[in-house]
């Protein structure tokens, strides 16, 4: 298992989850995710990504200002 990180930061909805939706097949089952973003709908978008790909979100956690991170097991 392995951890890799993205910073979406200053992308804006629905471009977080555009891009993440492009790392789906490029990601090894069992690699964990960790995403930061500061797209107002971040939380709600992620959540609901994870939802719909049956992946799992361990936890997503607020850093300060607007930005907040996760992650996501594939």
């Amino acid at each position: 298992m392995a951890l890799q990180k993205y910073d979406f930061r200053g992308l804006r909805c629905p471009q977080p989850t555009l891009k993440l939706t492009t790392l789906i097949f490029k990601i090894p089952k069992s690699d964990v995710l960790e995403i930061t973003g500061d797209c107002a709908t971040f939380e709600e978008d992620i959540k609901g990504w994870c939802q719909r790909n049956k992946k799992v979100l361990l936890w997503i956690k607020d850093i300060g200002g607007k930005a907040k991170v996760c992650q996501i097991q594939f």
